[in-house]
């Protein structure tokens, strides 16, 4: 099933009920849905002798579980703190407000309870820490919250 609305939120709740139904991609517009399905120009890539593993830094999230996994280790979530880093990675990078978090995760229209987001980072930025994660919560100040990866730039080889 594909699922295409501008809005995150929406996004979110499209992906708590569909969960486990169908296989689900949800995408903002079309435009990043015809980037995700167009196929790459030239020849196929050769198959190779290993089947590709995930990389083993990446950031995983379990929404079923209600798990994040990284580098071997695993860390269990709370709703909330599930809902707030699956919020946060629909668009890394992208810094959403005390309201807009507020109102994916706790599902709270019009309010702007900055006290509940920032207790909540805090548990979070925690929990991502112990997984030995590069990737943080950064504060925007005034503004709210983004995600970002803070790992340093891998260097193989001796100069």
């Amino acid at each position: 099933m594909i699922a295409v609305t501008p809005s995150a939120a929406e996004r979110i709740r499209l992906a708590e009920r569909l969960d486990g139904v169908a296989p689900l991609l949800l995408v903002s517009d079309l435009d990043e849905l015809r980037r995700l399905i167009a196929a790459p120009p030239g020849p196929a890539p050769a198959p190779s002798a290993r089947p590709p593993t995930a990389d083993e830094d990446a950031l995983l999230i379990d929404s079923a579980r209600s798990t994040a996994r990284s580098r071997g280790r695993e860390i269990g979530l709370t709703r909330l703190e599930h809902d707030l880093l699956a919020c946060l990675t629909t668009e890394p990078i992208r810094v959403w407000s005390y309201a807009e978090l507020h109102r994916s995760v706790w599902r709270d229209e019009g309010r702007e309870r900055r006290a509940d987001v920032q207790s909540l980072v805090k548990r979070l930025r925690r929990k991502l820490h112990e997984l030995g994660t590069g990737v943080a919560i950064d504060a925007v100040r005034g503004v709210g919250f983004r995600l970002t990866d803070h790992q340093q730039p891998k260097v193989s080889g001796s100069g």
